[in-house]
């Protein structure tokens, strides 16, 4: 009862494809491709783009302060 069986899934696509024909179905599937191959695209150059940083909420010695002294630096996020 609680689950569709392949009936219901394909009379679902039947009235989908009625609606909206397979020429807007078809760009619709070229245009999601696109889009993620865009997003993937910027997050690799995003990740080449940005300097090589130490990894955040890594500790760090500044070598004016006392060897006993760890230095701390919070960064914000954007």
């Amino acid at each position: 009862m609680g689950s569709f069986s392949i009936w219901h899934w394909l009379i679902v696509l039947l009235i989908v494809v009625m609606v909206f024909g397979t020429k807007k179905l078809k760009n619709l599937g070229s245009d999601l491709g696109g889009a993620v191959k865009g997003f993937k695209d910027g997050m690799k150059d995003g990740q080449a783009d940005a300097p090589a940083q130490a990894p955040a909420g890594q500790v760090t010695q500044s070598n004016t302060a006392d060897k006993t002294t760890i230095d701390v630096e919070a960064k914000q996020k954007s």
